[in-house]
């Protein structure tokens, strides 16, 4: 279980040093203030711990404090302190969502005892939150990023606790990675997916046109205008902008896009009228764009307008464990897709493919598949010059390859079988304690390979 966090709020000094000692004594972390006002500001809907209060408070009572936590959080836990003349006050607060009251004058033991029970319930709240967030994120309709890795375990968690903030999103990968991926998880895992999700490549649109491309023109707005025309931005309404290469976009139109940030709201080339527009916007680059702020290729204030959150994707070569399970994905999916059967390929191959760096990521992994399964038995993976590239693999020590090894050999085992735990002891002549061993320690999940 986490320690928690208590916050401890009393106008009193002298209480509140004695009360964070005792506290403090009991391994809990604490965080002091001495008025209702200056607590409320330290709290969010993610706070991981639990509020205690005393109920006599300057302006802001505990009364009141308690009536604003719960617009906060329902289910954040408040415990309020209470003098002798206050139990009707203090049943009144239970009845208002109070998590508990203690009457003074209170034992150290008292204290601890009721702040240890609070932090169980928020730690467990917390804990099934953050379940039901990866489960819709699972099993919600859209995109899938697929990987087991921490890092990708982090990516999807950040993902399903933003996506339906409306947060604008600044993503970094390097090519084919996955960046529109991410920015579709986000825009279906959100309340915006009834509404569009709009991508445009900045570096694919020609200057010229940029403008009339993201904000749309006026009829008569320049030469060959004969009709008004909606941008991407008002198509986007209501939904999601996804602007790609970001770092393509003209320095004339990030001034613009700055503005749009800023006041969420267009004009039309060749209009004076301001058109009101609700969405998200999110960024993707495959550059450091604080880097090219620096140089001048890029405006510094539209990149900090633009990184309310970032999400990193890593890079295939610094996920490799992941590239068996991304190969079985992409097979299933090129077989469904040219209704063909799906080739099995050999431990052998399975093993080459974590030896390339794969410099095209995700992208070049599901080109390869494809052609995998396009190809069938004609398929020379000795042709592939992808598979000479082993300058990876010597960089590593013999116990990393070995593991890696072993791991591809059940990976492959476990796609093969569908999952089937008993077929896959009976293939590598396994016990049954040492296959679950071994998934366990490669973080594998017979689940996956259904």
């Amino acid at each position: 279980m986490s320690r928690g966090k208590v916050l401890f709020i009393d106008d009193e000094k002298h209480i509140r040093q004695a009360n964070r000692q005792t506290l403090e004594l009991a391994d809990l972390e604490v965080v002091c203030e001495d008025s209702a006002e200056k607590g409320i500001k330290l709290l969010d809907r993610d706070w991981p711990g639990i509020v205690v209060c005393d109920i006599r408070l300057p302006n802001m009572d505990g009364m009141q404090f308690l009536l604003e936590l719960k617009k906060i959080d329902q289910d954040l836990p408040v415990i309020l302190i209470t003098g002798h003349g206050d139990v009707s006050t203090a049943v009144k607060a239970m009845r208002d969502g109070a998590y508990d009251f203690i009457e003074k004058p209170y034992s150290a033991e008292r204290l601890i005892k009721t702040v240890r029970r609070g932090l169980e319930k928020r730690n467990l709240t917390l804990e099934n939150r953050n379940l039901r967030r990866e489960l819709e994120l699972h099993s919600a309709p859209g995109p899938r990023i697929i990987g087991k890795t921490a890092v990708m375990e982090k990516l999807r968690s950040m993902i399903a606790q933003i996506a339906d903030t409306g947060a604008d999103v600044l993503v970094l990968g390097e090519t084919g990675t996955g960046k529109e991926l991410v920015a579709r998880a986000l825009h279906e895992n959100s309340s915006r997916r009834v509404k569009n999700f709009v991508a445009i490549n900045c570096g694919a649109v020609a200057e010229s046109i940029m403008e009339s491309e993201l904000f749309g023109h006026q009829a008569g707005a320049f030469t060959d205008a004969r009709e008004d025309r909606v941008g991407k931005f008002e198509h986007a309404n209501g939904g999601t902008l996804l602007l790609d290469e970001i770092e393509s976009m003209p320095m004339r139109v990030q001034i613009n896009l700055l503005r749009v940030l800023q006041e969420r709201a267009i004009e039309r080339l060749g209009s004076n009228k301001l058109i009101p527009v609700d969405l998200r916007v999110v960024a993707a680059s495959k550059i450091d764009l604080l880097d090219a702020a620096k140089k001048g290729t890029f405006r510094e204030d539209l990149y900090y307008r633009l990184n309310v959150v970032c999400l990193q994707i890593p890079p295939l070569r610094e996920r490799r464990e992941d590239i068996p399970l991304l190969f079985h994905h992409f097979l299933l999916v090129a077989g469904h897709r040219y209704q063909l059967e799906v080739p099995t390929p050999t431990s052998d191959q399975i093993n080459s493919l974590l030896s390339y760096s794969w410099p095209g990521n995700v992208r070049e992994l599901r080109n390869f598949t494809e052609r995998y399964v396009l190809l069938g038995k004609q398929f020379d993976w000795s042709l592939e010059k992808m598979l000479s590239g082993t300058e990876s693999q010597q960089r590593r020590s013999l116990s990393q390859q070995v593991e890696q090894f072993e791991a591809s050999l059940i990976e492959h085992a476990l796609a093969a079988t569908s999952g089937s735990l008993k077929e896959v002891m009976a293939v590598l002549d396994l016990p049954r304690k040492t296959l679950y061993d071994k998934m366990k320690k490669y973080n594998l999940k017979k689940s996956d390979y259904k």
